[in-house]
């Protein structure tokens, strides 16, 4: 059922309403918010509303501190962060809009804030890597002890992620399984790419190993279960960062994706040809400004090459997209995955459509998990029915370590 007109607010608001099933925010509230938005509202008008329920959990945080309800307060800075989070999805591009910038901020900071109250309070990493600080957070399992040694689940984002939703996607649901859980931005994600426009790197076992070297000599961390959770394009990040650490006992990838190339192939030969496809990564001229002034047709494809594709990669063009999405592929790569791997396929995402033959292409012990749905676990990422993934997942890591 949409909630907006426009298919693309529509699917930003979705975003808030999964996190229900995590119990980070609630659907009453999404409603609202549709209801409230004005007919043929725009951009613009979709960061107000949601920035303004962002400030109102704001202010309810403060009172509730002022009156000592602490639990009360950390879950209106969870709503905050979740609302703001949806907020700038639409701001995605450079140059950056001040709504990105702002609405990332107030993001963060009521995360930060959320994330270190309660019994279990996380604590702040920050990974060195390459020059700069890869900023993440260390969130023990809910019920072990201070320094008690457990498996650890680094969850691994993708093109547009928050940390915020790192947790409500699958942070929290680990740590109440009892495993320990690291989140972190990594080049071309989060904090380093709207304050710093870093952009994104394909070669994730660099990424990773950094993360590991960070955490492997803590007393609490069990060096020989840590896992990789890869969703979106962290379904392609984390296997290829399993290909080249060692240290990875188990990896999922939600969904299987084997590069990001493949995908645009058929993008290619939908609005070019299949003459086109075959070429990628190189692609003439007029072929490019075809294709590049069909992709400005469409807002849905706009948002998702243009505007947040070239922002990440830090390009400027559909070519240069091209020539930088190549080097993001399993090919070469996968043979060296030598740990479990679990992949998921998801009914209604194109993006999975290919899981299967990823996995028949693997010789490491793999399982692929299908959702449907009848469900209410199809589209991207299971994304309406994240506990039913969460669970799923959880489960096989609990089998798969031990």
């Amino acid at each position: 059922m949409a909630l907006f007109t426009d298919p693309l607010h529509d699917e930003f608001a979705g975003l808030a309403a999964a996190w229900v099933t995590v119990g980070a925010f609630d659907y009453g509230e999404v409603l609202a918010i549709a209801d409230a938005f004005p007919d043929g509202g725009d951009d613009a008008d979709f960061f107000d509303a949601w920035s303004g329920a962002g400030d109102r959990h704001l202010e309810r945080a403060e009172s509730a501190l002022a009156a000592g309800h602490g639990e009360t307060a950390q879950g209106h800075l969870f709503r905050a962060a979740a609302c703001f989070g949806v907020a700038i999805k639409p701001w995605f591009g450079s140059p950056v809009d001040r709504r990105m910038t702002e609405g990332f901020a107030k993001c963060t900071e009521a995360f930060d804030r959320a994330i270190v109250m309660g019994s279990s309070p996380a604590e702040r990493l920050a990974v060195a890597f390459d020059g700069y600080e890869m900023p993440g957070w260390f969130l023990p399992a809910r019920d072990s002890k201070p320094g008690e040694r457990r498996p650890v689940v680094i969850v691994v984002n993708g093109y547009d992620g928050t940390l915020p939703e790192n947790y409500f996607g699958l942070g929290k649901a680990a740590t109440d399984r009892g495993y320990h859980a690291v989140l972190f931005d990594g080049p071309g994600q989060g904090s380093l790419l709207v304050d710093e426009g870093i952009p994104m790197s394909p070669d994730w076992d660099r990424v990773v190993s950094a993360v590991i070297d960070a955490i492997v000599g803590r007393d609490d961390v069990d060096s020989a279960r840590i896992a990789l959770h890869g969703w979106s394009l962290g379904g392609y990040l984390a296997p290829r960062a399993a290909a080249g650490e060692p240290r990875v006992a188990a990896v999922v990838a939600d969904p299987a994706l084997w590069g990001i190339v493949d995908g645009m192939r058929g993008l290619v030969a939908a609005l070019g040809s299949a003459e086109l496809a075959a070429g990628l990564p190189d692609l003439p001229d007029d072929a490019a400004a075809t294709i590049t002034e069909a992709i400005e047709s469409d807002r849905g494809l706009t948002w998702r090459v243009i505007k947040r594709g070239y922002w990440v990669h830090g390009v400027d063009d559909f070519q240069g997209y091209l020539r930088a999405v190549t080097p993001f592929t399993l090919t070469g790569h996968a043979e060296n995955i030598r740990c479990p791997l679990l992949g998921t396929t998801t009914e209604g995402d194109p993006l999975s459509a290919g899981a299967g033959d990823f996995i028949a292409k693997l010789s490491c012990p793999t399982t692929l998990l299908e959702f449907t749905a009848a469900e209410g676990a199809g589209g991207h990422c299971e994304i309406q029915n994240r506990w039913l993934l969460n669970t799923r997942v959880l489960d096989w890591l609990d089998e798969t370590l031990g």
